[in-house]
């Protein structure tokens, strides 16, 4: 069955989507995005993605074209009318299509944002196995622009150091500038030892993670001790677990880097905890 996407305000077959070649987005990358997770057919962290689409936007000197109860509104529409249960919500909005190429922004006035929108069905998002073997990751230069705390579409490094990992036989890459982590391809990165939690802190160098807030909240909750700096490679290879988050993997342990094995090559106690933590208060939380 064909998915309903969302273009420009009207709900369409996915086969009947299309927008105008001159759209920045396509020619610039001229735009952002976000991803909201669905759960029981319920939106996890709506609030925070909408928040950090409006700064990613304002950064950008793009007008949100939608406010926040328009924003729910769609967010629900395409989750019932794709009947998603477990999944992903994808937002991209771009500056527009203008009409002609040129890197003079256009006019707000006569060029109005372009919004899509489209679900991922993930039947084994919450349950899923490789958060039960954990994950392999190698690390890679950060090559990336200097403004990775907005949620721009430049993906294509992302991409990129993805593949990389893949042909080392991994499953992602962690990115490395001028010695130390700064993030997964897609994820926010930490590490555990002696039961600290430590992760990156939050500046232009990385994304501010709306389920790296979240799950920060929630360890600290827990009385789980919590460090917010940066960490070297060195540093995560002695560590005794790893873990990743994003809104599409939760809480994902990370059970070997460049070839090293943390621990016992299996996903810690203290990464699992946190994910079975995290799905649970989400639930709750749920709209």
């Amino acid at each position: 069955m064909s998915r309903v996407v969302y273009v420009n305000g009207d709900y369409l077959p996915e086969g009947e989507a299309k927008i105008s070649i001159f759209d920045r987005g396509f020619l610039m990358a001229d735009g952002v995005y976000e991803v909201t997770t669905v759960i029981d057919g319920k939106l996890i962290d709506f609030d925070g993605h909408f928040n950090r689409l409006e700064r990613s936007l304002n950064e950008l000197d793009i007008v949100n074209p939608m406010d926040r109860e328009e924003w729910l509104d769609v967010h629900r529409q395409l989750a019932a009318q794709n009947a998603v249960e477990q999944g992903m919500i994808y937002l991209q909005v771009t500056r527009g299509a203008p009409g002609d190429r040129d890197f003079i922004f256009p006019d707000p006035e006569t060029t109005t944002p372009t919004v899509v929108l489209f679900t991922q069905s993930n039947p084994a998002l919450v349950d899923s196995p490789k958060a039960k073997k954990g994950i392999k990751v190698v690390t890679i230069d950060d090559i990336r622009w200097g403004r990775r705390d907005i949620k721009t579409v430049q993906l294509l490094y992302p991409s990129m150091g993805k593949m990389m990992a893949i042909k080392q036989g991994a499953d992602d890459a962690w990115m490395v500038q001028d010695g130390a982590v700064t993030e997964g391809t897609s994820n926010n990165a930490y590490i555990i030892k002696d039961g600290r939690i430590v992760t990156r802190a939050l500046s232009n160098d990385i994304l501010h993670g709306i389920t790296r807030a979240a799950v920060l909240r929630f360890a600290r909750e827990a009385q789980m001790p919590v460090e917010e700096r940066s960490f070297t490679v060195e540093e995560a290879k002695s560590a005794d677990e790893a873990f990743v988050t994003s809104a599409s993997t939760f809480v994902m342990p990370v059970v070997q880097i460049d070839g090293v094995t943390l621990g016992e090559g299996v996903p810690g106690p203290m990464a699992l905890r946190l994910r079975e933590i995290y799905i649970e208060e989400s639930r709750k939380a749920a709209i």
